[in-house]
């Protein structure tokens, strides 16, 4: 039997991970993608090591230890918080080819010029090559094209800015400024970042833009603690939005997007690397079920879409309550922007019992999307089907239908038994 030809476009942390879950199901695939064009570090949490681990990213894993001191200036305070771990971009990102190359997945460089459809997808590339698949994966990030539907958020820029200091311990640190907010880092090897996120209208030419930066360096205490005097002068300065979107339709019968392609959300939110795993760890399923059982595709498709919105809501209104704690600059035009988008929705809905109820929902079973009766809640619209291996949907209709929290729990084992208690009584009932 002929196997679908799957081409993923983009080699990044989504566009990995889709690609060695689809080679993983037995789809020959192939990733296109071109080289980072300029040196970036990025900042990560343990919790994007164990994404990364998970994903069988293994070779990229090894690049994403470099551990760091990390301090924080928000809100008047200065905290020393748990230490994260500095990330070399163009190193991660040859990490994960090698890690494509080691699964058998076809890794092209190259970039995309032109996309047509004529049965089978057929990519033109810059230097002739022209490939073709079945099916199409986007996972460009920000690059990828979007459709007129997207939502956006304020419109927010990064600049980032990179010299070479003395070599010293790695250390990171973020504050906030009047005009935005600053993350910086210093490699062992003396390698500086210094990136500045702020809004995209009213800044300087490109020409200005070293001096601009440098300036707002040269007010900082935080900098002049992290670095030596050639952070006060004039650097190399890379531009890039940073403006959060959601693209509009993520999935259709031959493609889907992942990663920031998919959702891409303000810096601030969190981890760029855990949000790109977050989205694309789903995808080889919804592609296996659209490829394999097309009766399903509505099912596939609304699983992706939905989760793709609301992981979208949810790093939005974390990023949203990271601007609200900063209350020393609640009244400047940045920072009351993005104190009250996307909405006003708490991060976490209260508890309430009488809106808890059972509803068929897509899910994930046996390497495809089926529907299964879930748990919805107030803080779960897309639903609960399991609690550590316990199907919920059955023990809330029983109590629904009049039963004693004894009757539906006695089949289970003690140590169930009380863990599903807890998930009740965090629900609200009784």
């Amino acid at each position: 039997m002929h196997e679908p030809r799957i081409l993923v476009l983009g080699a990044g942390p989504a566009g990995a991970a889709t690609a060695l879950g689809l080679r993983r199901l037995g789809y020959p695939v192939t990733v296109v993608s071109d080289w980072r064009r300029f040196a970036a570090l990025e900042g990560v949490s343990q919790r994007v090591l164990e994404g990364l681990r998970n994903a069988g990213l293994g070779a990229a894993l090894a690049e994403a230890a470099m551990p760091a001191t990390r301090e924080v200036r928000w809100n008047g305070q200065h905290l020393k918080l748990n230490q994260e771990f500095l990330l070399d971009r163009q190193c991660f990102d040859r990490a994960l080819r090698l890690d494509l190359e080691r699964a058998g997945v076809s890794v092209v460089g190259g970039r995309v010029r032109e996309i047509t459809r004529k049965g089978v997808y057929c990519i033109s590339l810059d230097d002739g090559q022209v490939l073709q698949a079945e099916f199409l994966v986007e996972a460009r990030g920000r690059q990828a094209p979007l459709a007129a539907d997207r939502l956006r958020g304020p419109e927010t820029v990064s600049l980032l800015n990179l010299w070479q200091g003395e070599p010293g311990a790695p250390a990171s640190a973020v504050e906030s400024l009047d005009e935005g907010w600053a993350w910086m880092a210093r490699r062992a090897d003396g390698r500086c970042y210094w990136q500045i996120t702020l809004d995209a209208a009213g800044l300087p030419g490109k020409a200005g833009l070293p001096e601009y930066c440098a300036e707002r360096r040269r007010g900082s205490a935080l900098v002049a603690e992290l670095f030596g005097a050639r952070a006060l002068e004039p650097a190399q300065v890379h531009a890039r939005s940073s403006t959060a979107i959601l693209a509009g339709e993520c999935v259709g019968d031959d493609w889907i997007r992942v990663g920031d392609a998919a959702m891409a959300v303000d810096p601030l939110s969190g981890n760029g690397i855990f949000q790109s795993l977050s989205s694309a760890l789903q995808a080889p399923v919804v592609v296996n079920t659209l490829l394999r059982k097309p009766e399903r595709a509505a099912l596939a498709k609304r699983f992706h879409q939905q989760r793709v919105e609301q992981l979208f809501l949810r790093f939005a209104r974390i990023g949203r309550d990271f601007y609200g704690q900063e209350q020393t600059r609640a009244g400047l035009a940045f920072w009351g922007r993005r104190r009250g988008w996307p909405d006003a929705q708490p991060l976490h809905l209260d508890a309430d019992w009488a809106a808890v109820r059972v509803e068929k929902r897509p899910v994930l079973r046996d390497g495809l999307v089926d529907e299964a009766e879930v748990v919805v809640t107030a803080d779960q619209p897309l639903g609960i089907w399991h609690l550590q291996g316990v199907a919920l949907a059955p023990v809330v209709r029983g109590l629904c239908n009049g039963l004693g929290i004894e009757d539906v729990l006695k089949d289970l084992p003690l140590q169930q038994q009380g863990m599903v208690r807890r998930w009740l009584g965090e629900q609200g009932c009784g």
